[in-house]
């Protein structure tokens, strides 16, 4: 029988494999981050993949989003990211769940059942709820920080959210977990600081609008490359396959 799973297999042999087979993962947020997250989770062999997000493909991701091509455009990046999982492993049970995660409908989402959380989230509201929720469940998460505005992959670290500096969300996201009682957070985040927005009088940022709830036209969209985030989702799916792993 052919395995696809063979150059993982000889790298880490047979009891991380069926770990991570018997694992499920959640993803919040499968964008120009979560996207390659999602993408290497499927590729490590991970069993049971849940992918939260009700975002649709458009012209302006396809600088750096998996799920965006010219024949994605205005499709649901949550069901073509799981369209793309059962294509590269048929046996995973991937379920795309469209739900832009808000404080307001968490009640929704139980958490409990999940082995691992991953945080993609870009609003700072969702992305406390989601990690306070899983606090409070002890449940096992890490959270991607700010990627855009920057150039260099080889500046992302994991590390603790305590030990962040120069990154304005983890800066955020630290005062006001704090602000919660929580003190600690695994993050994939930048050392590097973010570059200014490209402004002169030869160049003035679109106006764009996003199709997230309560988003409207701004000037403040961050810029983006194509490797940055990628590197960001490659860093938290192997943090997460590792630790289900156990190698």
């Amino acid at each position: 029988m052919s395995d696809q799973f063979i150059r993982t297999r000889l790298l880490v042999g047979d009891a991380p494999l069926e770990r991570l087979q018997n694992a499920k993962v959640a993803v919040f947020g499968v964008g120009g981050v979560g996207g390659y997250a999602v993408e290497a989770l499927a590729r490590s062999g991970v069993g049971t993949l849940h992918l939260y997000d009700d975002d649709t493909v458009s012209e302006s991701n396809l600088n750096r989003q998996l799920a965006a091509l010219h024949s994605t455009i205005g499709q649901p990046k949550a069901e073509v990211m799981a369209r793309r999982v059962r294509d590269i492993n048929p046996t995973c049970q991937v379920e795309a769940i469209r739900l832009f995660y808000l404080p307001q409908n968490a009640d929704q989402v139980d958490l409990s059942p999940y082995d691992y959380v991953v945080d993609c989230i870009d609003t700072v509201a969702a992305k406390l709820e989601l990690v306070t929720r899983c606090n409070a469940l002890q449940a096992k998460i890490i959270s991607a920080m700010g990627t855009g505005n920057k150039f260099d992959p080889s500046a992302l670290v994991v590390t603790d959210i305590s030990k962040t500096q120069g990154c304005p969300l983890a800066r955020t996201m630290r005062k006001e977990l704090r602000k919660r009682g929580i003190h600690h957070l695994k993050v994939v985040y930048s050392t590097e600081l973010p570059a200014p927005p490209l402004r002169s009088a030869d160049y003035e940022p679109p106006q764009t609008t996003e199709t997230r709830p309560g988003s409207a036209a701004r000037r403040d969209t961050p810029g983006s490359t194509p490797f940055v985030p990628a590197a960001a989702g490659l860093l938290l799916a192997s943090t997460v396959v590792r630790e289900i792993g156990g190698f």
